[in-house]
């Protein structure tokens, strides 16, 4: 395999959320693990010292105050169809920059219309809309690493 694609592949998993990638060519295998410094931090030993004897206190009676906790709200699922990523890369709302979006909210978008570009390994892959509708959001950022099947859009 190619030196100039090996850093490449070594890049893209460094940049990326990915913490695994393995590639099979003719002239051989590659398999890069992204180590994870959390996982590093929780398997240093931990030393415990005792703390020393305190002597307790006569409890003093003081009435419970009910607790109430407010669940936190999930965000809400988005409704429609939604446009996955076919594959790990950069995210890319234009063609280039400072070029008009392919879709933004609002957009009226055919099945096979260009609705966005993922760089993958330096290359540009143009991503149609699978589904003909008006696009009611778009939840990647531009510049921003995307994963397999990561939601892009919502059509509606």
């Amino acid at each position: 395999m190619d030196l100039r694609k090996l850093k490449t592949l070594i890049d893209l998993v460094s940049e990326s959320n990915i913490s695994e990638l393995e590639i099979t060519e003719a002239d051989g295998k590659v398999r890069i693990v992204k180590s994870d410094p959390a996982a590093a931090v929780a398997a240093q030993p931990v030393v415990y010292q005792a703390a020393p004897p305190q002597v307790a206190a006569a409890p003093v009676a003081t009435p419970a105050a009910p607790v109430v906790a407010a669940a936190p709200e999930a965000p809400a699922a988005p409704t429609g169809h939604i446009v996955k990523s076919p594959m790990v890369g950069t995210f890319y709302g234009a063609a280039s920059p400072g070029a008009k979006p392919f879709a933004t909210v609002g957009t009226v978008v055919k099945e096979g219309d260009p609705i966005c570009i993922i760089e993958a390994m330096k290359i540009m892959n143009e991503i149609e809309a699978d589904k003909a509708g008006t696009v009611t959001q778009v939840l990647a950022q531009n510049g921003q690493a995307v994963e397999f099947g990561q939601p892009l859009f919502v059509i509606e």
